[in-house]
């Protein structure tokens, strides 16, 4: 399973106002497995832990061996407790008497911005199926429907992009509507190298969004007038995206990056990465997800650009990857 990353879009502020967007998958992942054993709960009475876990979805006990930027996980913790339990909820299993083991593995390494969040819980998902027989006739699109669940856990009301990306991968034009949201697979000409860097500091979609939901309502004209930039970018950056120009693909994403700065989602410390890659040869770079920390993302087209630009992000940023669009 691939972790789901924007590509030009913008995040899920623009989302519910059901405009497209723009998302890719990049080569990593995260896996589960499941261990399920009948308990008996009277046993537990005295048990202090068992007490704290046990819930309508009987009692979970998750093992995170997931790489992380530090104190991610701390921070995401209940958020993800919430999410696994939604999951588990959605599809209607375990509970009283029922112990089951949770282990969260892979190579994705999670930071704000990322898409760690959609990635956990399309994992569990993809679990239950592989694990539990009377799930082993579940579609991708149910698959994604408890991934659209999960993600409460984490975003309140998800935008819907994260899970689907990462369960369906590949390149995805995007688009909430007031039914099922509508998505369509896009193929790209070759991979995208790019190089994504961690700002270290791990920030909470819930609260950004409110507000930025708080400031279109102070000043309507403002926020309409950046979803009109927004809008375009999108529609530029599908047709740039089929004819394979890399170097339009870097500026629009300049231009969208620029658009989070006026929407106040960027921060310092993700403009002085945006800026550092574009100095070592990005011929694009822009923050990803939430904003107000997590990551930035640079465009890279060529082996000799992404290894100088990593080596320059290196420099300043806690954590830096090599990796591509596929």
């Amino acid at each position: 399973m691939f972790l789901s990353h924007l590509v030009v879009s913008s995040i899920h502020y623009y989302l519910f106002l059901q405009v497209p967007a723009l998302v890719g998958a990049v080569a990593a992942y995260t896996d589960c497995s499941i261990e399920v054993e009948d308990v008996d709960t009277k046993d537990d009475e005295g048990d202090e832990e068992s007490k704290t876990t046990e819930n309508d979805t009987g009692i979970v006990e998750i093992v995170d061996n997931r790489p992380a930027v530090p104190n991610y996980k701390i921070k995401k913790a209940e958020e993800g407790k919430a999410a696994v339990d939604l999951v588990l909820n959605h599809f209607k299993i375990f509970g009283k008497g029922k112990k089951a083991k949770l282990t969260f593995g892979g190579n994705l390494c999670c930071a704000s911005g990322i898409g760690a969040s959609a990635a956990q819980v399309v994992a569990l998902a993809r679990a239950v199926k592989q694990t539990l027989p009377q799930f082993a006739t579940l579609t991708e699109d149910e698959i994604n429907a408890a991934g659209y669940e999960g993600e409460k856990g984490y975003h309140g009301t998800p935008s819907g992009i994260d899970n689907t990306a990462a369960t369906f991968g590949g390149l995805l034009k995007f688009q909430r509507t007031d039914g099922e949201p509508i998505f369509e697979k896009k193929q790209l000409k070759e991979p995208i190298r790019i190089v994504y860097a961690s700002t270290g500091i791990t920030s909470s979609t819930i609260e950004v969004v409110d507000d930025v939901r708080a400031k279109k309502e102070a000043d309507p004209a403002w926020f309409d007038a950046l979803l009109k930039k927004y809008c375009d970018i999108v529609s530029n950056g599908e047709k740039v995206l089929e004819d394979g120009n890399m170097n339009e693909l870097g500026k629009l994403m300049d231009e969208n990056h620029k658009i989070l700065q006026d929407l106040t989602v960027s921060c310092d410390e993700l403009d002085t990465l945006v800026i550092a890659a574009r100095e070592a040869g990005a011929i694009g770079a822009k923050m990803s997800g939430t904003g107000r920390g997590g990551l930035m993302l640079a465009l890279t087209p060529t082996v000799e650009i992404q290894n100088a630009v990593a080596e320059a992000l290196e420099k300043i940023a806690p954590q830096v990857w090599k990796t591509s669009f596929q």
